[in-house]
């Protein structure tokens, strides 16, 4: 079997990665059982890769696993890197996990001192693969190979199957405040739910209206509206015009006559003014004087 290309050929794009990589896993195996390279390892000894885009894994499936362990034993070597700290895992964590569950005592496994960057991304693509990964564990995974191989969104799209409007909308939930990406992992609140709060710059805003998101259940449609209303709130309706009644209409007419000018009565809850208008200095003396008049 022909060896996959190095990673020199990944930063030409990941077109040809996953395929190179799964060919890597099963070269890994071929050549171990060829040489008798598998080794049985303390599970104690066996820690998982800090680069595995897979935090959250399914109880219900880890015991079914562990079940067939029992039964059937571990048919499938899994891959690790020896390290100060122990042998970490490359590929098999959920094997790993079973396994622990089936309280098996050591694990059958090949271990690999060559090549660690590209065999760290056998992790990666393997649960990419996978249907149930979580979606800021994906999101996480593909920020990851993005950065690592300088690649642009469509030709991570195009190695992976996915469009680039996907894969740019599952980024942009890594922008949403920590807690909330807690929440989305955790399955407190939908990816959907996420994106209508990408819109809300305020982080706070955001994780209070997640919380509110959670308490009263909302669905996608509900928080879009809320979000809606929060940044384009709708103005405030003007305060009608309080029609003045017929004894003041009286008056200022009466006024107006008398000063020959015009006047305007505005009547409060509990106070009011009277606004007489003047043109120039001569009419302002003419009011005045007949002002004095009155008095």
């Amino acid at each position: 079997m022909a060896k996959p290309n190095k990673k020199k050929g990944l930063g030409k794009g990941l077109q040809a990665l996953i395929p190179q990589i799964n060919a890597l896993e099963f070269e890994i195996v071929e050549e171990a059982v060829k040489e008798d390279r598998i080794k049985n390892i303390s599970i104690n000894k066996i820690y998982p890769n800090p680069q595995q885009p897979r935090k959250d894994f399914n109880k219900a499936t880890i015991e079914e696993l562990a079940a067939s362990i029992k039964t059937h034993g571990l048919i499938q070597p899994i891959v690790v890197i020896e390290k100060e700290e122990g042998f970490m895992i490359i590929a098999g964590e959920r094997r790993w996990r079973a396994g622990k569950e089936a309280e098996l005592k050591e694990l059958p496994c090949i271990i690999r001192k060559d090549n660690e960057q590209q065999l760290m991304e056998i992790a990666l693509i393997e649960n990419l693969q996978r249907e149930d990964l979580n979606i800021i564990e994906e999101a996480k995974a593909y920020k990851y190979l993005i950065d690592t191989y300088s690649i642009t969104q469509d030709q991570l799209g195009e190695a992976i199957g996915k469009s680039r409007p996907y894969i740019a909308n599952i980024l942009r939930l890594l922008q949403l405040d920590s807690r909330i990406i807690d929440m989305i992992r955790e399955g407190q609140i939908t990816a959907g739910h996420a994106r209508a709060l990408l819109s809300i710059h305020n982080l706070q805003e955001q994780y209070q209206l997640a919380l509110k998101i959670e308490r009263e259940q909302l669905n996608v449609r509900q928080v879009e509206e809320m979000v809606r209303n929060l940044l384009n709130p709708k103005k405030k309706p003007k305060e009608q015009k309080r029609t003045k009644d017929a004894i003041i209409i009286d008056i200022e007419e009466n006024l107006k006559r008398r000063f020959g000018t015009k006047v305007n009565i505005m009547k409060g809850r509990k106070k009011g003014k009277i606004e007489i208008e003047y043109y120039n200095d001569g009419d302002l003396e003419r009011i005045l004087s007949l002002l004095e008049e009155t008095n």
